[in-house]
């Protein structure tokens, strides 16, 4: 009896991504059989180009750079209603945060003003340990080139407390920086 070949995926192969976007993610998209349970209880769904199911789908017919390109995996909420449903354990709202990674390092970001708000996001907890949204809208406007974009909204918003001048500094932000750092040793951004 002639033994199966082992396919070794090369470096930058849609193989070899998987396979990183699976260990990032700690999860084996094998394992889903595609029964719909994650779609169904996704409450940002009817937004997304593919539903979760189907973005596992593409990754399980190795269409890597489709799911990247997907504005799914940007609308995803992180909910992790997915996660929670799936009866095969399958981390689907782990494995969207990891294609989310994959897509920036890639460069295949196919909405530049989510990749602006996700820099101004993390930036603001990097550097003052938790989100600062007037430092969020700036960084984002700045970026997108929108520089005017909602202008009207912040004063009434500060009028009645719902967006502070100047950032809180939380207590724990020099541990929060330190998380940053690490990440940055690891080969995260």
């Amino acid at each position: 009896m002639k033994e199966a070949a082992t396919h070794i995926p090369l470096p930058g192969s849609d193989q070899a991504i998987i396979a990183h976007i699976e260990h990032e993610a700690h999860t084996n998209i094998k394992s889903c059989y595609q029964c719909g349970k994650c779609s169904a209880g996704c409450p940002v769904a009817f937004a997304m180009d593919y539903p979760p199911r189907q973005i596992i789908r593409l990754l399980q017919l190795d269409l890597v750079d489709e799911a990247l390109k997907a504005d799914s995996i940007w609308i995803c909420a992180s909910c992790e209603t997915c996660s929670a449903r799936c009866p095969r354990n399958v981390d689907i709202a782990s494995l969207m945060d990891a294609l989310r990674r994959e897509a920036l390092a890639q460069g295949k970001i196919t909405d530049k003003k989510v990749a602006a708000f996700n820099a101004g996001f993390l930036g603001g907890v990097k550097n003052f340990g938790r989100s600062f949204e007037a430092g969020i809208l700036l960084y984002h406007n700045l970026k997108t080139g929108q520089l005017f974009k909602d202008m009207e909204l912040g004063l009434p918003m500060m009028q009645r407390g719902k967006v502070e001048v100047m950032p809180h500094r939380t207590k724990g932000r020099s541990e929060v920086k330190a998380i940053f750092e690490r990440v940055a040793q690891m080969g995260g951004e």
